[in-house]
């Protein structure tokens, strides 16, 4: 049984083995953070392989990408029952799109498959995409693992302040750009390829430049300013501190001991709500890892444990709902949703309940 106090999740999905369209969609489903029990999960929207979400900071709108070639933007309207209607949809700017991060003004898209960000501008209002305004960064560079790192590839977008932050896994690098699409910036997506493609604008957007092979995939900010950069590839947390303007590289630690590179995967990462654990999705491994963060002018990472999340997991991205540490995990591998209890104390941590679902879940988010 589902308390009073639970909360509202909207789960993003992949179509796993049959064709984009056929199934997956945008799945509502409450969650009791104090026990960890999920309800009925409820299909909310149909949508094409929407593999990430993101809430509008004021307006009812819900943005989800679809991770296709040619990818695009669908908003949604969040009515106060907890439906969904359609309310528009745009281009994400590039292939593949994975990530999105959402302000009152813009809605930036992290475009996988050929490296763009996208600045998509929204009505403030009801959220809706604003086609006249939208700005298009295409990064270079490449890195040493042949396979993944023949060109850029966006992977994740954060809005830190006035920038966006964009962690580029193919050319091991942190990008920035100014947080806000302008009217009429880049309503030519072409000429805006082009422009955001010069070398030396590219060179200026580089806010942090990583080991040769990290593949940086997702980052947190710490309260300082610091970032603790997850390398997918090198299977490495890394931290950067801020240093004239931009981020320098301060050292890293393994996401877990033993973790190998090219067989361990570093995933999502979150804190803690009192900011002094990261919890991160490993593949390969399949575990939960948590770690201390110890923030400061040069902020230390330690391992605390791990949580065995079951053979061929894969975890793809998790959220910490409440204050009492309970971090709903999405479950590519199995198509399954874990809810995971973290003792604060020791970092330790059980699988509290499980949820199989039709569709790979691929994005937890919480609902307002």
């Amino acid at each position: 049984m589902i308390a009073t106090s639970s909360r509202t999740l909207w789960i993003g999905t992949y179509p796993g083995d049959r064709a984009p369209g056929s199934g997956e969609g945008v799945w509502r489903v409450d969650v009791d953070p104090a026990s960890g029990a999920l309800g009925t999960p409820v299909l909310a929207a149909e949508v094409a392989s929407p593999s990430f979400l993101a809430l509008h900071p004021r307006a009812p709108a819900l943005y989800a990408v679809t991770e296709t070639p040619a990818g695009r933007v669908t908003a949604l309207r969040v009515h106060p029952d907890g439906t969904l209607a359609p309310l528009g949809e745009a281009p994400s700017g590039g292939d593949d799109p994975c990530h999105l991060a959402a302000t009152t003004r813009t809605v930036w898209v992290a475009n996988y498959g050929d490296g763009t960000a996208a600045a998509l501008g929204v009505s403030e209002g009801d959220g809706e995409p604003a086609t006249d305004r939208r700005a298009l960064h295409t990064g270079s560079g490449t890195g040493p693992v042949p396979d993944r790192q023949a060109g850029p590839h966006a992977h994740q977008v954060t809005a830190v302040g006035d920038q966006v932050l964009v962690t580029d896994l193919g050319a091991d690098l942190v990008r920035r750009y100014p947080v806000d699409a302008r009217p009429g910036t880049a309503a030519d997506p072409e000429a805006a390829g082009a422009a955001a493609a010069d070398g030396a604008a590219d060179d200026q957007a580089v806010a942090a430049r990583l080991p040769a092979g990290t593949g940086p995939r997702h980052l947190v900010v710490l309260p300082s300013g610091a970032l603790v950069v997850v390398g997918e590839l090198d299977a490495r947390l890394h931290v950067l501190v801020p240093a004239d303007g931009r981020w320098e590289h301060s050292g890293s630690v393994p996401i877990l001991p033993g973790a190998v590179a090219g067989a361990d995967f570093g995933g999502h990462v979150t804190l803690s709500a009192d900011g002094t654990r990261l919890h991160v999705g490993v593949r390969g491994a399949d575990v939960l890892a948590v770690h201390a963060v110890s923030d400061g002018a040069v902020p230390r990472v330690e391992h605390l444990a791990d949580v065995p999340l079951g053979e061929g997991a894969r975890p793809r991205h998790h959220e910490v709902v409440g204050d009492e540490e309970l971090v709903v995990v999405a479950l590519e591998g199995t198509a399954e949703l874990a809810c995971v209890r973290v003792e604060a104390a020791t970092g330790r941590g059980e699988v509290v309940a499980r949820a199989s679902w039709d569709t790979p879940p691929a994005c937890v988010l919480v609902a307002r």
